[in-house]
């Protein structure tokens, strides 16, 4: 099973979407096995958003980050990383498919609800940033012969 990092970011928080992305998660069959609530601090999301470090955006993009509680976890299913990211819908929410969280519930692209990691090196750096493996839980939910063929 691969593992990837989700974050609700603030906005998704303070509109009261927490329990809608969560829903999309486990409907679609992936489950959790770390979640968290807390205000990033201004290092972490430095850590977290280090690729973006020398674009225009970057500091509005860690003020914002950090301005209110976020919830993040660890979803873990098969593919998860590409599941994700089509749970999520593109980046820009005008180009999100309808039936994605951002394509339903987001129109600007800094206000766009959620965060995933897009490849599995990301997924393994972003974990590591916001979780210590003694966070993170091992187990099988029932119904993942339902889910998984084999």
């Amino acid at each position: 099973m691969e593992r990837t990092y989700v974050m609700v970011k603030p906005d998704g928080v303070q509109r009261g979407l927490v329990g809608e992305v969560i829903r999309r998660i486990e409907r679609r069959g992936l489950k959790i096995v770390a979640m968290r609530m807390n205000t990033i601090s201004t290092d972490i999301a430095k850590k977290h958003y280090a690729e973006h470090a020398q674009k225009p955006f970057f500091n509005s993009l860690i003020s914002f980050i950090t301005s209110g509680p976020s919830v993040s976890m660890v979803i873990e299913g098969k593919n998860a990383i590409a599941v994700m990211r089509a749970i999520n819908g593109a980046t820009n929410p005008v180009n999100a498919a309808t039936g994605s969280i951002r394509g339903d519930l987001a129109l600007d692209t800094g206000r766009n609800i959620v965060h995933a990691s897009d490849s599995p090196e990301s997924a393994k750096h972003e974990i590591s940033i916001h979780f210590k493996d003694s966070e993170i839980a091992g187990y099988s939910r029932i119904d993942e012969t339902w889910i998984y063929e084999n």
